[in-house]
């Protein structure tokens, strides 16, 4: 079961319904562009265009062979619902760290913990969602780490995982629709990346 914070939201709707029939919305922490939080807004809200610059993060998990572990994300997501992304990404509470907000999340959307993660930086992208009509305005904390436990996917948020090398992720984003930011934070992950995985896993 979802791991929820004392008001009874969780990450995967923009609202969530309390026993007493009330909607209760999921805020994020708003930052500057060096990373300093200023205020907080409704998820939904911060990702309507032109869209508020926010708090995020994304995880890159490994397997001892230095495959990537990617997601596609469930069909029933309002965001970006269907595409293949990475191991799993989000958005801290506000006042929760990002590195404990991307170790609860990848708990209770994979049903693990990873065996090591580690920082990775941070990268500020401006990403439209074509197909949803939302934008990604994201000051967003990269991790990169090991998985060996069997994963849970949950299915409300995960529709398909799968292991890839690099080459094989090659031909699957260009056959597949992956999130907008997806190469983005790759991209700017990839240097921890190697240092995690070695030279031989390719990335």
């Amino acid at each position: 079961m979802p791991i929820t914070p004392a008001n009874g939201q969780t990450a995967g709707d923009p609202a969530v319904s309390t026993p007493g029939g009330t909607a209760e919305p999921i805020m994020l922490e708003l930052v500057d562009e060096d990373g300093t939080t200023i205020g907080t807004a409704e998820k939904l809200a911060a990702h309507q265009p032109p869209g508020q610059l926010h708090r995020a993060f994304s995880v890159f998990l490994f397997d001892e062979k230095g495959r990537l572990l990617l997601q596609r994300r469930a069909l029933g997501k309002y965001h970006s619902p269907g595409v293949w992304s990475n191991t799993c990404c989000g958005h801290p509470y506000p006042g929760e760290a990002p590195f404990a907000a991307a170790a609860r999340r990848t708990a209770e959307e994979l049903g693990v913990a990873p065996s090591l993660m580690a920082e990775a930086g941070t990268v500020r992208y401006n990403h439209p969602d074509p197909a949803s009509g939302l934008v990604e305005q994201e000051y967003n904390h990269l991790f990169v780490g090991l998985v060996r436990a069997e994963t849970a996917p949950d299915p409300e948020e995960i529709g398909e995982i799968a292991f890839v090398t690099p080459d094989e992720l090659a031909e699957r984003h260009a056959e597949a629709p992956f999130s907008a930011w997806f190469m983005t934070v790759l991209d700017a992950a990839r240097p921890a990346v190697r240092e995690l995985t070695g030279g031989a896993a390719g990335w």
